[in-house]
């Protein structure tokens, strides 16, 4: 009753915001992402009945509070599925800046519930298993299904789960990322969303969003897609800083790295910048642009990441457990 997974984190295109229910983690729209790759999460899941207790340890240090409740609501999911009461030692790595507005939830809840179902003896798809890394993240529901994915918003599991986009995108895309480190309050912000004025103006919106990002993706238009995804980054950011608490997540850095890709744009190169809850960059470009890019951005003074689209959460081999 043992098992490792990985998974990759994403970057949203169509980002969800807020959740009709906090406790299912059901969003109030449909949202569409890509998983950035070899960025990812490693977790190990054992079922051990010699435990007292359930023991969670991530990046060698033990968690505890809110972090804990988030991963036992997904392993008690697992347990539900599975009919069993068993204990659980869980330790998860990440191999890439956490908490900054890279999605190391997304990947962290994926790794999680697919190696647990396998642990605890589950044969499932990996939509049903998005359902279960829902709880912990809805974004973890497509890093589970990889690559270009939408997650469906539903009042249940057989409405609320991730599907894969296919698109010729996923072997051209090439993502550079800079990183802004600044700590962020994503589940907050979420708890506040419909109470930005802005609310009902992006949920007016996001229909029509989602099909046209959708369409992009289909028709593998890298031009529409990453415009639509750059505009979707202003649209959410609108939406967290006309919340109560005005959450403006964007560093002077940030700022930088936009003036620099609308530069680079002026210039002929395709590039288009994204964020999530974070002030951390995604910038969208062709892999011969890759350089001059990259560059670009380093020289806004933060470190920088070359990234490629990953594919779905997988289970790895009994020599990769991290116990």
């Amino acid at each position: 009753m043992k098992a490792t997974a990985k998974a990759h984190p994403i970057q949203g295109l169509a980002k969800y915001h807020g959740m009709r229910d906090p406790e299912l983690r059901l969003p109030y729209h449909d949202s569409i992402s890509v998983c950035t790759a070899p960025s990812h999460t490693k977790t190990t899941v054992e079922f051990d009945d010699s435990l007292d207790r359930d023991e969670y340890v991530l990046d060698g240090e033990r968690v505890e509070g809110r972090g804990a409740e988030r991963i036992a609501v997904v392993l008690d999911r697992v347990r539900t599925l599975a009919d069993v009461d068993t204990r659980v030692r869980f330790e998860s790595e990440n191999d890439f800046p956490s908490n900054v507005g890279f999605g190391s939830s997304s990947s962290g809840f994926a790794a999680l519930a697919l190696a647990a179902s396998e642990a605890a003896g589950l044969d499932l798809s990996l939509p049903t298993v998005s359902t279960i890394a829902r709880r912990g993240s809805s974004s973890a529901a497509r890093a589970v299904t990889g690559a270009f994915s939408q997650l469906h918003t539903g009042l249940n599991d057989e409405d609320c789960r991730s599907e894969r986009i296919e698109s010729a995108l996923e072997e051209e895309l090439r993502i550079v990322a800079g990183l802004v480190p600044a700590y962020k309050e994503t589940e907050e912000a979420h708890e506040e969303a419909a109470d930005s004025h802005m609310f009902g103006a992006r949920m007016a919106h996001m229909h029509g969003q989602i099909a046209e990002l959708r369409d992009a993706l289909r028709e593998g238009d890298f031009d529409r897609t990453f415009s639509l995804a750059e505009h979707d980054s202003l649209s959410l950011a609108a939406t967290t800083m006309t919340g109560p608490a005005g959450w403006v997540y964007w560093r002077p850095e940030t700022l930088a790295i936009f003036d620099a890709v609308r530069e680079l744009r002026d210039d002929g190169v395709p590039a288009y910048y994204s964020t999530d809850t974070g002030a951390s960059v995604y910038v969208n470009t062709l892999p011969e642009h890759v350089d001059r890019v990259e560059k670009a951005v380093s020289d806004c003074g933060v470190e920088t990441h070359v990234w490629e689209v990953g594919g779905p959460a997988e289970l790895l081999g009994e020599d990769e457990a991290l116990f």
